[in-house]
């Protein structure tokens, strides 16, 4: 299958390496923001943008027949988001995965597992030490900031701080970029601290991390306790898992299966090169 990369961050990066390792990919080429969409020739589109750019980018290609997939980070809006792009993808028979990348993405699998092994229960899942990338670009984004790095730091049961490193463009005023900053819907949510430095790049590691905890109960049985850990490169991860999802779309819409789909909604074994009976045989 021909994949093509629109977008070449630290993602677009990333998910080029990937693409160029997979036995069964090619390479269509790399967009960036500016270049004419309607060059690509592409069975997908990988959307390595920044998040908030996604949805009009998905829309775009999904109107044009082209499958995508993107890594959209924004939680709550992510079921406005799949409503409002599925019937694009159906009336153009297509199919768009949707915030594919490790959380939301593999964690959101995970936490389904371990909700159907333990239907009643609670689930945690605490992110890092580590940075943020969809906080990170958020950080960036507001006017008066250089640059920025944002990192996630675990307080337990699913609680966190965030910690933003900025660097000032010249003439910003820290107090007006703070104020800012802490109403983004990225920060609003959670303890945030903004502290002002002289290098954002000394600081910068782009390591992560998730410790998912659920205790639950099976039928009648109660202290059923799991726990999934990782530690990461965050971009590395995520450019994998959206190519691993550029393969599903790409099954998926030989099969006539269109839509657009979040990962708790694909088959595994789409995910994985190889025939199905082949990996059946070698992971059941």
């Amino acid at each position: 299958m021909k994949v093509a990369i629109l977008g070449f961050g630290n993602i677009g990066h990333a998910a080029e390496q990937a693409v160029k390792a997979a036995p069964d990919m090619e390479l269509a080429g790399i967009f960036h923001h500016n270049d004419c969409l309607d060059c690509m020739d592409a069975d997908v589109v990988l959307l390595c943008t920044p998040t908030r750019e996604v949805p009009k980018f998905a829309a775009t290609m999904a109107a044009r027949g082209i499958c995508t997939v993107d890594s959209f980070d924004i939680h709550g809006q992510i079921p406005s988001f799949r409503s409002q792009l599925d019937p694009v993808c159906h009336a153009n028979k297509t199919v768009s995965i949707i915030s594919a990348g490790w959380d939301p993405g593999t964690d959101s699998v995970i936490r389904a597992l371990l909700m159907a092994m333990a239907p009643k229960g609670l689930t945690y899942t605490n992110f890092g030490p580590g940075r943020s990338m969809g906080h990170t670009v958020a950080a960036k984004a507001i006017p008066g900031v250089k640059n920025a790095l944002s990192m996630t730091i675990p307080l337990g049961t699913g609680i966190h701080r965030r910690m933003v490193y900025i660097e000032l463009e010249e003439g910003s005023d820290f107090k007006t970029v703070e104020a800012a900053l802490l109403k983004d819907d990225y920060f609003a949510h959670d303890e945030t601290h903004v502290i002002a430095v002289d290098s954002v790049d000394a600081l910068n590691n782009v390591a992560h991390g998730v410790n998912l905890v659920r205790s639950g109960v099976s039928g009648d049985t109660h202290n059923q306790r799991f726990e999934f850990n990782m530690e990461i490169n965050n971009p590395a991860l995520t450019g994998q898992v959206m190519v691993s999802c550029a393969r599903a779309a790409f099954r998926m819409k030989q099969r006539g299966q269109f839509g657009a789909k979040t990962m708790i909604e694909l088959a595994p074994v789409d995910l994985l090169p190889g025939s199905v009976e082949e990996n059946v045989a070698a992971l059941v």
